[in-house]
């Protein structure tokens, strides 16, 4: 298994659009995304640069996204 991929902000917020979310609010410079089937809450940091590995980690395990699964929504 490689490395998760450094991306920026708008491709892990196209990455839970497709698997379902939708942007539920907006809380400083933060996303919130909701899942309502799945009763699943993450947000997402609206920064310039790329969101860090570790982040993303816990951004995906909140989601409850597979690495291998954000790969494939990318």
């Amino acid at each position: 298994m490689s490395r998760l991929p450094q991306v920026n902000y708008r491709k892990v917020i196209s990455a839970l659009k497709r698997a379902g979310f939708v942007e539920y609010n907006q809380i400083g410079s933060h996303l919130v995304f909701v899942n309502e089937e799945e009763n699943l809450q993450t947000s997402v940091p609206i920064h310039s640069g790329d969101i860090g590995r570790g982040l993303l980690k816990k951004i995906l395990k909140q989601a409850q996204i597979s690495e291998e699964e954000f790969r494939e929504l990318l």
